[in-house]
């Protein structure tokens, strides 16, 4: 009896599966269309066909969506800064190669020429300033001086004709010519003799004939001979310093030996060239 009420009842009867579920549900919505139903699908039913799990699908795929559209939108942010970065460095190395081009057309000196009419500039600058005030610029220029500095300059001013180093063979002519003239010291009595004994022949002209004609003292003689010994003294005491190599052979046993060497060298090293090789290869005949 209640096998037969469970029959009828269908609860003893084992449950479908879900694509049975599904295409009964389908079927039925089907008939409903038919008997004059809406064409709208329930919520319900729309979640049903879809199944349980497309909520839970749906939210991480919009959570990556999202991420993805960051992402996208910091990698724009950084490529625009980096474009406006480069074109800035572009006007900049532009702006760099005009300058440099002006600073190669300029003249070699130009820089010092700017800071001197800077310079100049400033002075003038003062000068109007202390000439407003009612006061005197060099008493003022001196104010700004150090006592070191103002030693200095004098020391420098006291020195005559001072060595600034060669510059060129007539500069070093010139200094020279300059030095000898300094040292001669005038003999009035003497030149009031000759005066007297050449007159106006004293004074060449483009017509005179004196050569041969002046017969020096014993004392300009000797003055010059004294100067000449004096020279030579002094360059005596001059050395040029000459490099000393320390990876050279060393072939000598002092001083004097090792400058014979060189001067033997310098005259006769290309005939002996192949000798020595031999000498220290050991194959010498």
């Amino acid at each position: 009896m209640a096998a037969e009420v469970s029959a009828l009842s269908g609860w003893g009867a084992p449950e479908p599966d879900d694509g049975v579920r599904r295409r009964g549900r389908l079927k039925g919505y089907g008939e409903r269309r038919e008997g004059g139903f809406p064409d709208t699908v329930p919520v319900a039913e729309c979640g049903l066909l879809q199944g349980s799990g497309s909520e839970d699908e749906a939210r991480p795929s919009t959570a990556a969506a999202a991420a993805a559209a960051q992402k996208r939108e910091e990698r724009l942010r950084k490529f625009r800064e980096l474009h406006l970065k480069r074109n800035e460095a572009r006007k900049l190395n532009h702006q760099e190669v005009v300058e440099e081009d002006k600073r190669l057309k300029l003249p070699a000196n130009w820089e010092a020429k700017k800071a001197r009419l800077e310079w100049e500039l400033k002075v003038e600058e003062k000068k109007k300033e202390c000439a407003a005030r009612g006061e005197d610029y060099e008493r003022v220029k001196l104010l700004e001086i150090s006592a070191e500095d103002a030693e200095r300059w004098e020391r420098r001013k006291k020195r005559k004709n001072p060595d600034l180093g060669f510059s060129d063979y007539a500069a070093a002519q010139l200094r020279k010519y300059q030095r000898l003239t300094r040292q001669i010291k005038p003999d009035l009595e003497q030149y009031e003799k000759l005066k007297e004994q050449y007159g106006e022949a004293l004074y060449p002209t483009s017509d005179s004939l004196l050569h041969g004609t002046h017969v020096p003292s014993k004392e300009g003689v000797d003055r010059m001979v004294a100067d000449l010994e004096k020279q030579i003294e002094k360059r005596e005491k001059y050395s040029r310093r000459r490099p000393y190599n320390d990876d050279a052979d060393i072939d000598y046993i002092n001083e004097r030996n090792a400058k014979f060497n060189k001067k033997a060298e310098r005259f006769y090293g290309k005939y002996t060239a192949e000798i020595k090789q031999n000498l220290e290869r050991g194959t010498a005949v």
